[in-house]
């Protein structure tokens, strides 16, 4: 019988090339795509699942509420770690803490200032699964004055010799015994290092015994039989007995939570985080596509094969004479179907590996090895069942029930039922294909306006130089006078945070709200902040080394922090505002700033106060004033080695800063356009099947039509309109859709494009026009056949 089924099918194939051929592109670029989207997805919800004891592993989190806006911060001081462990020994079974930090790291004349460097536990190779090669887990940083390296970090510094026992300069302070190698760590964790040093030879510094010290994170492993529900309703007992005092006199209160393992990575983006994050929204958008692009395909091999039943109806009714009954029909074109969607899921997979290379590139990262991954198969075989079903059903279910006494007279009628379904699957691509249209449209638009639009500062040739080591840090006055002296220097700051960077969160008692506590963000900086910045002075002056009072007891704020003080700018100045979570101070408010966006534009602007007291000096933002970029990176690289010789010379610019803040955005966007523009190829492919087989049906109407003067216009019209008509009213329907759809989308920012018609009626011109293109192609090749061809064919 299954030969029976193949013979047919190839008989078939060969009768009908062109159709054939459509219906397998078809396919095959939408079963590529929806593997290529399936790698991404299982890629992104792998995160953080090859921890064997993951399930019961939580992070802690403190949550905290900034002028109606609730907050979950990562960032907990060490004390936390103990307290947690001793006050709930029934629920809690560890904790592990891990201080993400950046050192000079140093094997004879080898030398890096390593970014991935965590401080941690001693147990932290018990807690979490990361897989050593040497080292036993459970003592490999019992030593204080250990480390563990990556296999690559490894090799980076020892290159094919053994590293075991192997001694590395820290900081040019200690000196620090490789005692294990791990496995370089996988891309599908939301934790990333490279080094991992044990935090136990800190134990009795200063911040590792201050609760209010929060600078790092702590995780938790519960006992099987904790319920983490129960310890979180006791948290604010413990936020009472370790924190109250301090909350009580700072005038805020923060609260405690855990969050499992496993949700990490799509917490979302947050600047009070440095992991590893994923969008949750983007995946379940992609996943859409990869349904309604496939849906697409499917349609195409349902309008062609329905629009082709006449064309076997002999067939049938020869095979229905002969004694075949429908069930056996219908399997037999359900079958037809199933090849159709197997030969196009091998060549899907064929034109995967060639994609990859391109695709993973585009990521950003390696995806993991599909080939040795059962759920891959068992997806390429749902995906043809799914498609073989899906696309097969109704055309079998239609071609199997012609009557065999019409199909042999040639008198079958499939009536207007089927041109109605056929025409209702086009309009239903073509509104999937406009909706997409639509949002990328919307979301270039929203994207040009996030890189275009007035940030209120200028970031133009502002260089980042972290100060992020004792030799630079310590010579960072000196640093930066000789910066200011060189010509290649417009001016300099030293700051604790550049605008799309952290900025510290401080309780504030201000003259004008009287007994009222305020949480204002706090840019700690000299008094060069505005000039190197550009910032715009609306009331009151700048700060100034003329007026000697301004360094201990002057502030600056922007129109935010004034409009919440109940001032006008020019009212605000000479007021006084108090840092009561730092020194209680009253500081008197000389200057107010226009607002400018020290955040990212998802962000509204909150008020923030400029103070230049408090030696928190994170960076020195440098604004270049030469033409000749490179010249004057050089410059500052020869000053910056003269005073921090031992460390590298690294640095970023502040526009490539703010383009990485918006890295998920863009990619969205170009992925977005991508599948756009696959979803509309593949709708137009079946369009141009539809188009071909009406006018090979068509042909003597032509003809006659030639004969008696109709010219080559009217014929374009008439073979054209029923085709466009279903594509303008998935245009109408794709519209609304689409319009609420982007809306939703843009509530993400909070400054954002208006969405306009114009946007709407492009997307919908786009649509149509590639529609009208597609159909006269062939439409026009009707027109022009010769006649009397024409009238001879039948």
């Amino acid at each position: 019988m299954l030969k029976n089924y193949l013979l047919l099918a190839i008989k078939n194939f060969r009768k009908q090339k062109m159709f054939s051929l459509i219906n397998i592109l078809g396919l095959t670029i939408g079963i590529t795509c929806c593997l290529m989207i399936f790698l991404f997805i299982m890629n992104e919800f792998s995160y953080d699942n090859f921890h064997k004891n993951g399930k019961d592993i939580y992070r802690v989190m403190r949550v905290g509420n900034t002028n109606g806006e609730r907050r979950e911060i990562p960032y907990l001081s060490p004390p936390y770690s103990l307290a947690l462990q001793n006050d709930y020994p029934d629920a809690v079974k560890s904790t592990v803490r891990v201080d993400f930090d950046n050192d000079l790291v140093m094997y004879k004349n080898i030398a890096f200032n390593e970014k991935r460097i965590i401080l941690t536990d001693s147990n932290f190779f018990s807690f979490f699964s990361f897989h050593l090669l040497k080292g036993d887990p459970a003592t490999v940083l019992n030593d204080p004055l250990s480390i563990v390296m990556t296999e690559s970090t490894a090799k980076k510094y020892f290159g094919n010799e053994d590293p075991i026992g192997k001694v590395v300069s820290f900081n040019k302070d200690l000196n620090l015994k490789v005692t294990g190698i791990a496995e370089d760590i996988p891309g599908n964790s939301h934790l990333d290092f490279n080094m991992v040093v044990p935090l136990a030879h800190w134990r009795t510094a200063y911040w590792m015994n201050q609760w209010p010290s929060n600078s790092l994170f702590v995780y938790v492993q519960l006992n099987p039989s904790a319920d983490p529900n129960q310890l979180k309703k006791q948290f604010p007992a413990f936020m009472d007995k370790y924190m109250g005092k301090y909350y009580k006199e700072n005038g805020f209160k923060m609260d405690l939570t855990i969050k499992p393992l496993s949700g990490i990575y799509f917490e979302g983006e947050s600047r009070f985080d440095s992991v590893k994050h994923g969008n949750k929204k983007m995946v379940y958008i992609f996943m859409s596509i990869a349904v309604l692009i496939l849906i697409i395909a499917c349609i195409n091999f349902m309008n062609l094969a329905t629009a082709r039943a006449t064309d076997r109806s002999k067939e049938v009714g020869l095979r229905k004479v002969l004694g075949a009954i429908r069930k056996q029909l219908t399997w037999q074109f359900i079958f037809e179907s199933l090849l159709f969607a197997t030969i196009a899921a091998i060549l899907a997979v064929l034109l995967l590996q060639l994609l990859m290379p391109a695709y993973t590139g585009f990521l950003g990262y390696r995806l993991p090895s599909y080939w040795s991954n059962v759920w891959f198969y068992v997806f390429i075989a749902g995906v043809i069942v799914v498609v073989g079903l899906l696309a097969g059903s109704y055309p079998a279910l239609l071609l199997s029930s012609f009557s065999p006494i019409e199909s042999l007279k040639g008198k079958l009628r499939v009536g207007k039922h089927g041109a109605f379904f056929r025409k209702a699957l086009v309009v239903f691509q073509f509104a999937i294909s406009v909706l997409l249209i639509t949002s990328v449209t919307i979301v270039m638009n929203q994207m040009h306006y996030v890189r275009t639009s007035d940030m209120g500062f200028d970031k133009e040739k502002s260089m980042i130089v972290r100060l992020d080591n004792n030799a630079i840090w310590n010579k960072k006055i000196q640093f930066k006078k000789e910066l200011e002296a060189d010509p290649a220097v417009a001016s300099v700051s030293l700051m604790s945070g550049e605008p799309g960077g952290f900025h510290d969160t401080y309780g504030f008692e201000a003259e004008g709200k009287p007994g009222e506590k305020l949480q204002f963000n706090t840019e700690f900086a000299d008094f060069e902040y505005t000039k190197t910045l550009g910032l715009k002075i609306i009331a009151g002056r700048n700060l100034s080394s003329s007026f000697p009072t301004d360094s201990e007891k002057s502030v600056l704020i922007n129109r935010t922090a004034a409009n919440m003080l109940g001032y006008t700018p020019e009212k605000a100045i000479g007021k006084w505002v108090k840092n009561i979570s730092a020194d209680s101070l009253n500081r008197m408010i000389v200057g107010v700033v226009e607002d400018y966006h020290y955040s990212s534009l998802r962000d509204p602007i909150g008020p923030l106060v400029i103070s230049p007291k408090k030696d928190d000096r994170r960076l020195a933002l440098v604004k270049l004033s030469t033409a000749n970029m490179q010249q004057g990176i050089e410059r500052i690289k020869k000053i910056y080695e003269s005073n921090a010789s031992d460390y590298p010379f690294e640095y970023s610019f502040l526009d490539e800063k703010f383009d990485q803040l918006y890295k998920s955005e863009v990619k969205q966007e170009s992925l977005l356009g991508i599948f756009s523009g696959i979803a509309i190829c593949i709708a137009c492919l079946g369009l141009f099947g539809l188009a071909s087989y009406t006018a090979i049906k068509r042909t003597k109407e032509i003809g006659v039509r030639k004969v008696l003067g109709s010219s080559v216009e009217n014929i374009v019209l008439l073979l054209s309109k029923d085709l466009l008509k279903p594509v303008l009213i998935g245009t109408i329907i794709a519209i609304p859709v689409g319009y609420y759809a982007m809306q939703k989308w843009l509530q993400g920012f909070a400054y954002r494009v208006t969405v306009h018609w114009w946007l709407f009626a492009i997307a919908a011109l786009v649509a149509v026009v590639i529609a009208l293109l597609t159909v006269s192609v062939q439409s026009v090749k009707a027109a022009l056949e010769n006649p009397v061809k024409s009238l001879r064919s039948e």
